[in-house]
Formats: structure tokens, sequence, C-alpha cells
């Protein structure tokens, strides 16, 4: 008794995970069928003993909870997205073995193409797909999978091929792809339905482990709260009424002639870059920017401005002069749909350890370079921080206290040199004299690669001088 009534290994003994007193009990309705599949993978994945490398991936809707029970590596992605999730962290971990589990309002709907991508490129994960025809989660709407006349809170007269159009069969357009290797149909609704799928999910899984291979599995599953039916009477709904519409069955199988797929993480040295994106670089002096690489530096930088500006382009060459010095680097942009014209910031990290996340939110450094953006941030910038704002254009100064301020009149110092579209870089000068981390002679030297236009070099190179000359007189 004590063996059949064994709890696998691979749940938490207690969901300390879960909200609320009872730590004991799922979320999961009476008669769901996301218990009765957790338990299939868990047992498979203690059985083939590889619970400590297994990551579960999971978006929003009632497949998220898988969080609170997994005791495996857990990430939660946004609505549809778990495919795309799953695809990066196999890649930045090869081996290990990646789950993607979605319900159907999520990789059908708003997912379809996520999962179809992710598919067709054979990505070595599993895709455990749960099909209960509705929207579970959010209050029982229509899902791609709805019946045609099943009536939702959507489609309270029930759909319509009309108005709605037909069920999208998951399973079979998968297996119309290339790429995947085991696409199978599966069903929870009776004991030997419920023995089928426990062989399905163990295959795929097992062929993940042994050949890296996209395994596809769809589960037909009971959601009584959502269908207004008891529990029973959901099962024998899915038996004698889902499955006509989904039949079951292998749908795809080519794991026998399958050739194990190799996905060893590619390691790149940062100077094979410039052959392989075919870009004209000349080494940088490691003497020059040997004291810089001693320094501890975690810059975070917001810099926003009007599209037109130069907003991204100062932040492009503020990373690429990062990654000159050997610095960890990210560069993150944002821009409304009008661009030119409109809104426009972008987000800077200069660092000598990982980088997290490219967002920045509490900028150590801001670069304002109209009034909007300036009232848009001022008070993310941390204690301690610096505001860097185009004193030409903004007719206010910072109200803050506790941040350094700068006051760079950069459009009229760029007037002086010609063109005001070089304020840009009279910022980066200034904010590279007073940040003392990266070289200006070998931010001089760099520009020549980095800027597309190479007409411009020559006015950039004049523009950084002479915001480090600005900076220089404050003194």
């Amino acid at each position: 008794m004590k063996d059949i009534l064994h709890k696998s290994e691979v749940f938490y003994d207690v969901y300390e995970r879960k909200p609320g007193a009872d730590k004991l009990t799922t979320t999961y309705c009476p008669g769901c069928g996301h218990g009765n599949l957790h338990k299939l993978i868990a047992e498979a994945l203690e059985d083939f003993g590889v619970r400590d490398r297994t990551i579960f991936i999971s978006p929003v809707g009632c497949s998220v909870f898988a969080y609170y029970y997994f005791h495996t590596g857990n990430i939660q992605s946004a609505h549809g997205r778990a495919p795309a999730v799953a695809t990066a962290a196999k890649r930045a971990h090869p081996e290990s073995i990646v789950i993607s589990y979605q319900g159907d309002g999520d990789l059908a709907a708003i997912g379809g193409l996520e999962i179809l991508h992710t598919a067709n490129r054979g990505e070595g994960i599993t895709v455990f797909f749960i099909n209960n025809a509705i929207y579970g989660m959010t209050g029982g709407q229509m899902a791609p999978t709805t019946l045609i006349g099943q009536k939702t809170m959507t489609t309270p007269r029930g759909r319509t091929v009309a108005n709605e159009g037909y069920p999208i069969r998951m399973a079979e357009i998968i297996a119309t792809l290339d790429a995947p290797v085991y696409v199978e149909r599966v069903m929870l609704a009776d004991a030997k339905s419920i023995m089928q799928a426990r062989a399905a999910v163990r295959k795929a899984l097992k062929l993940q482990i042994e050949k890296n291979a996209f395994c596809f599995i769809e589960v037909l599953s009971p959601c009584p709260s959502n269908l207004k039916m008891t529990p029973i009477r959901t099962k024998e709904w899915v038996k004698d009424v889902l499955q006509n519409q989904f039949p079951l069955g292998v749908k795809k199988d080519i794991s026998e002639t399958f050739v194990k797929k190799e996905i060893a993480r590619t390691q790149v040295e940062l100077s094979d870059l410039p052959q392989i994106l075919e870009i004209e670089h000349t080494p940088i002096d490691p003497e020059k920017i040997a004291a810089y690489r001693q320094k501890k530096v975690s810059e975070e930088i917001k810099v926003a401005g009007f599209g037109g500006q130069g907003v991204l382009s100062l932040g492009t060459v503020l990373a690429e002069m990062g990654m000159q010095h050997g610095y960890e680097v990210s560069w993150l942009p944002s821009y409304g749909p009008e661009m030119r014209g409109g809104t426009a910031n972008c987000s800077v990290k200069i660092s000598n350890g990982k980088i997290g996340s490219p967002l920045v939110t509490n900028p150590t450094v801001l670069i304002a370079m109209n009034r909007p953006s300036l009232d848009a941030f001022e008070a993310d910038v941390v204690p301690g921080g610096l505001i860097i704002y185009d004193a030409s254009l903004i007719d206010r100064q910072p109200v803050r206290t506790d941040v350094k301020v700068i006051p760079l009149p950069a459009t009229k110092l760029a007037d002086e040199l010609g063109t005001t579209k070089a304020a840009n870089m009279i910022i980066v000068g200034a904010l590279l004299e007073y940040l003392k981390i990266m070289s200006i002679d070998v931010v001089l030297e760099s520009l020549g690669y980095i800027l597309k236009r190479k007409n411009l070099v020559e006015l950039n190179q004049h523009a950084i001088l002479k915001g480090v000359e600005f900076f220089k007189s404050l003194k």
C-alpha cells in the first residue's frame, strides 16, 4: 500500500510557494485533468532520474500553477511565449530537460505562431498541450479548440462556423512540419486512456533525454468548473464528445530513424565577432584599456528624447564602446510607433559583472534630451546618480537634490560644429569624461567602424571632444 500511495519526489512535500494557509493540497478544481497529467510527468521524471536537470516552463493560465508543485527548475513566461522561453532555456543549458506546459487558450491562440516556429526548428523540448476546449483560468471564454455549438462566456449562443470559425486541431498542424519527431493526442477520461497518456508522456520525455527530439503531446482534459458539469460527466464528455472533434492517436512518429540532435552551446570569442559579422575592426591596444579593466563598473543608463535626436544611436555607441573595453553590455530600445518626432528611449547597461536583464528601471545615469523625458524619468534615478540634460532645449532644472546634475547645452554646442545632429555625441563625450570608465582615445579610434556613415566619423569625433572639453570647463 505504501508503494501504491507513493508521492513522487519530483513534487514538493509541502507546497510552500502556494498562497494561502493550505500548503498540502493543490489549487486545481475537483475533476481537473491537470493533476493527473502532473502525476504522469512527475513519475516519468523520477523514473528517468532527470529531476535535477529539468526546467518547467509555464505561461499564463492554470498551467502556471505547476510552479507550486514541481520540485524542478521553473520559469514563468508571458502569455503564449512558453515555447520561445523554452527555446532559450534549452539552448543556454543543452543538458537540461525542458518542458513547455501549456493550455489551449495559451498555445493555440496568442501563442499559435510561437509553437509553430519552435516546432519547425525542431527545438529539443517536450510540449504538453492541455486541451479542454475552453479558457480555464480566465472565466470560461471561447478557446481556439472550443467546439461548434459549444456555449461559453464569449459565445453564449454557441460557437458558429460563420462567426468564429472551426476548432483548431493543433496536433495535426504540428505533425505536418518536418522537424517534429513524435506527435500524439491522448486523453484523460478513464483508467485505460490515462495509461495510454502515461505511455505517451514517457515516450516524449525519453526521446528528449536520449535524442533531443521535439515532441508534442496533446492531452484532451476535463475542466468541470468552466464546462459546468460534474467531474464524472466532464470525463464522459471528453470521451464521447471532445474526442470526436479531436481524434486520438499518433499523428507523427519518426523516432526510430531520427538521429540524435546535437545542440551543444556554441562558444564565440569576442575577438572572432568582427570576422563573423564581416565588419572592419582594428584590434585595440590592450595597454590602452588595461587600467579600465581593473575598475568596478556597474552603470545603468537611460537615454531619452525625441525620435530623430539620435537617442538610440547614442545608446548604441555607449554599448559598443563598452564592449571595446571588455565590459559586459546590453542595449534595449523603446520608441513609439511614430518614431521621428515622437518619444524614444533606450536602456544601456555597462558592467564588469554579468547582466541579468537589459531593462533599466532605476538608472544610475539619466540622459534627458527633451523636457518630456526629464519629466518622465527624473524620479527614477537612484540617489547619488547623475542627470545630464540638454539645457539648450529643456526650460527647467531637475528638482532632485540627491543626484549630480549636469546642465549640458548639447544642441547649442552642436550647432557651433555646424549641425545640431551632433548633440548626442557631445553628450557621449561629457558622460565618459565624468564616468572615467573608458579611454577617450579608444572611443575616438573606434568610431570609424561603429558608425554606418563613414563621412560623419570626423564630425562625431569633434563632437565627443567638445563634450569632453565642456565637462572639464565645469571643474
